[in-house]
């Protein structure tokens, strides 16, 4: 090959490299940000559409089913059960699901890894249920006593929010302590048996433990963290017309459900407690305090969801804070606004 030939063909490859990383970036760049929301499909145009929904505990089925807003839809609904907020961030970007509800720090976690998903609505319960639990007998009284101590926790969980914070606000990191990645029924065996000192978790599973052996709580979210639980949706759902319409229509189902939940305590607590399995006093205790209502998904809120992202990233629990307000949908806000129970 000639001189001139050879120079041509390192520019060509050059030129080929350069539009394959920009490639690259434009794909990412794509995932995030606000989707132009696809044009309006008639309700009575959706009876051949199925929404997959992504449930924790059977809370937002039971939920939907003891407001009586599901009587009338003009679609069909599926509901799958998942232990946490993670895999429910998996499945829909795997197209396994449409929505789900989820705690504050797995959209986090999603954004992070370029989760095919949007955050679309948020709700809000203060963080009471949220809670550090130690055994009765423990000699840990603080935070600040966890330090050399294994503390039991679900990756990427709003609990794993939650301990990152309270640490934080003891003068300690994660260094500092021992944390033990675990789902609930595995947590709750290693708490129980003493191969963990501590157990930072969530309602309905704050009530139940604290239920059925004698705890402790060190710490609660409430003040800590935003105590916020997000709706995330797939990308695939919100680019489908007749998808998008139909979970704009559940969203307000949703959000009048728990006006009803908050005007009906306890027929709603008896209604849960049959549904789920929970015994009344769990059910009761659970969503009194940790009842998520609709409420708005507002600048500060999506601003404090930076601030948890930043601290994952500053404690090397993921390798880069996303810039949260990228992964947030507004598309819903104007249709859910009447609704809301309470606004940030």
């Amino acid at each position: 090959m000639s001189a001139s030939r050879r120079v041509i063909a390192l520019r060509v490859t050059a030129v080929l490299t350069l539009v394959a990383v920009l490639a690259g970036c434009v794909s990412r760049e794509e995932n995030a940000g606000t989707q132009e929301a696809p044009a309006t499909v008639p309700l009575s145009e959706l009876s051949d559409v199925t929404l997959q929904i992504g449930d924790q505990k059977g809370g937002t089925e039971s939920l939907l089913k003891a407001a009586g807003v599901l009587t009338d839809l003009p679609y069909q609904v599926v509901f799958s059960t998942f232990t946490s907020g993670p895999p429910q961030i998996e499945a829909a970007t795997a197209g396994k699901i449409d929505f789900a509800i989820t705690g504050n720090t797995p959209p986090i976690f999603g954004a992070a890894s370029n989760a095919k998903v949007k955050v679309v609505t948020a709700y809000e319960n203060g963080g009471d249920g949220d809670r550090v639990l130690v055994r009765a007998d423990s000699p840990i009284k603080t935070v600040a006593d966890l330090r050399g101590k294994s503390v039991a926790v679900g990756k990427g969980s709003s609990a794993h929010g939650h301990i990152l914070a309270q640490l934080q606000k003891a003068g300690l990191t994660p260094a500092d302590v021992k944390l033990v990645f675990l789902q609930p029924a595995d947590a709750l065996t290693a708490f129980t048996s003493g191969q963990a000192d501590a157990w930072a978790i969530w309602d309905p599973y704050t009530a139940q433990v604290e239920q059925r052996v004698p705890v402790r709580s060190i710490a609660q979210a409430t003040g800590v963290t935003n105590g916020a639980g997000f709706g995330i949706a797939s990308d695939a759902a919100l680019a489908d017309p007749k998808r998008n319409s139909a979970l704009g229509d559940l969203l307000v189902r949703y959000a009048k459900a728990t006006r009803w939940a908050q005007d009906h305590p306890e027929e709603w607590a008896a209604k849960y407690s049959a549904a789920v399995g929970l015994s009344l006093p769990v059910a009761t205790a659970a969503q009194g305090r940790s009842l998520r209502s609709s409420t708005e998904l507002s600048g500060p809120l999506v601003d404090s969801e930076q601030k948890l992202a930043d601290l994952f990233a500053e404690t090397k629990q993921i390798a880069s804070a996303p810039t949260f307000a990228d992964w947030v949908d507004h598309r819903y806000d104007d249709v859910l606004k009447p609704f809301l129970t309470k606004a940030n």
